[in-house]
């Protein structure tokens, strides 16, 4: 289907527990603005090598499920916004701690025009306790000013996990990231092409279900500061 208005899509590495509950959440989100603007949408699932079922859930939920067998949060991310079909993307991990039911305030913007890019920031909005680790309350806030200080874009949260971007702006961005330290090359690369940032509160859960931890903090800590450094 073309002419979509709007693609939720999620990058997924092993998620058989909660990424039922978010692509539920996004059904619901695309519902709503059938109901209220006439408008339609997707979700679309990138499953990145998972070795669960979670592909298979996906499609089982009426998900459209494309495959990136490169490792990569950054690979995962760039072959969704290449297969995406609507005019707005708004992507989020698919592990029960982003609300896909209510993405108004990121949908909002974009399609209406008034901004090409616009991300979450997780500090002013609502975080349950436990939702996020001390480590990363700490890395987070640094490695935020250290990129407002190098590419001098005033967004408080470089690593929120969950955004929208217009199609066309999409396309005009030359990402080449292949981990997390995406996060931080989508904010500096859509400074580069001149596009209108924005940024909102959202909040943030702790997941449904057990889960294995993607993040290295250490490890991915490092790559989001040497990507500032070198980029």
């Amino acid at each position: 289907m073309n002419n979509l208005n709007l693609t939720i899509l999620m990058p997924c590495l092993n998620e058989e527990g909660n990424i039922a509950f978010s692509i539920g959440q996004a059904q619901s989100y695309l519902s709503s603005i059938n109901d209220r603007f006439n408008q339609i949408g997707e979700i679309l699932i990138v499953d990145n090598n998972s070795t669960d079922n979670s592909a298979a859930i996906a499609k089982g939920c009426g998900a459209r499920v494309v495959s990136e067998l490169r490792p990569g949060y950054g690979r995962a991310l760039r072959t969704g916004l290449r297969k995406a079909r609507g005019e707005v993307i708004i992507f989020g991990d698919c592990d029960s701690t982003y609300d896909f039911s209510n993405l108004d305030p990121i949908y909002s913007p974009l399609a209406e025009n008034r901004y090409d890019f616009v991300t979450g920031d997780r500090f002013a909005g609502q975080m349950e306790d436990g939702a996020m680790s001390w480590s990363h309350k700490l890395g987070v806030p640094f490695l935020s000013w250290c990129g407002r200080v190098k590419f001098g874009v005033k967004i408080h949260d470089w690593h929120c996990g969950i955004r929208g971007i217009r199609k066309d702006a999409s396309e005009k961005c030359e990402f080449k990231t292949t981990g997390m330290e995406f996060a931080t090359e989508m904010i500096a690369e859509a400074s580069r092409k001149d596009l209108r940032i924005g940024e909102v509160s959202v909040p943030l859960k702790k997941a449904q279900r057990v889960r294995t931890e993607k993040l290295r903090t250490v490890r991915d800590g490092f790559r989001h500061l040497w990507y500032i450094i070198t980029a």
